[in-house]
């Protein structure tokens, strides 16, 4: 494992032989945040993110792997649920998952960014957080919402994404020890990089602000 401390932040990079990336994490108070590659439904925090479509219907990428490993109950709780708006977030069990529960995010569809898209896009973020600490959670992973069929880019996603985590673990009440982003290689390589290099940025624009 490589520690590299800088001024106002510690920053750990643990690697496979071979310079192989694992994982990223960083402290935002109590918290940890971590980034790392993986399958969103294997990971074994109290609750999982998916990103939903609004009707709350079976999706393809993370969201078909989410119903597909949780079994029938995932769904059989959406249908009575109904739906939930875009920007927002609702909760049902985990099944089968080894996460105890699923929050599904409605994010935006990327129309260009004159729709709101950032606004709505930073809500269902904001609206996962909010959920997990209403229903007493200590721990979620969180893929990221919209870049995959809703072609929000990496690039523009990945700021609002982290941003909108921190400000919620540093300015709300919350009991989360660990907040882990699962970024999904196989639907888009670059990920990992987009949001390892995006944290990186924001935590140096907080150790010089002083906020960090």
């Amino acid at each position: 494992m490589i520690l590299i401390h800088s001024p106002g932040r510690f920053w750990w990079t643990r690697a496979k032989p071979g310079n192989s990336v694992v994982f990223v994490e960083t402290k935002i108070g109590k918290t940890t945040l971590r980034l790392v590659t993986g399958d969103i439904a294997e990971q074994d925090t109290d609750a999982v993110v998916t990103a939903a479509h609004w009707r709350l219907n079976k999706g393809n990428g993370t969201d078909g792997t989410i119903h597909t490993k949780g079994g029938p109950r995932i769904y059989e709780e959406c249908r009575r649920i109904g739906g939930c708006p875009i920007g927002d977030a609702v909760i049902t069990t985990g099944g089968n998952l080894k996460a105890r529960h699923v929050i599904h995010a409605v994010g935006p569809v990327w129309r260009g960014g004159d729709e709101d898209e950032p606004k709505l896009l930073a809500s269902a973020y904001r609206r996962s957080l909010q959920v997990a600490v209403q229903h007493g959670l200590h721990s979620i992973s969180i893929p990221s919402i919209s870049t995959g069929a809703f072609i929000y880019p990496l690039r523009l996603a990945a700021p609002i994404a982290l941003k909108t985590i921190i400000e919620f673990l540093d300015r709300e009440q919350h009991q989360l020890n660990e907040v882990r982003m699962v970024l999904y290689t196989r639907e888009d390589d670059t990920a990992y990089t987009v949001f390892s290099r995006t944290l990186e940025q924001i935590l140096s624009e907080r150790a010089a602000s002083g906020t960090a």
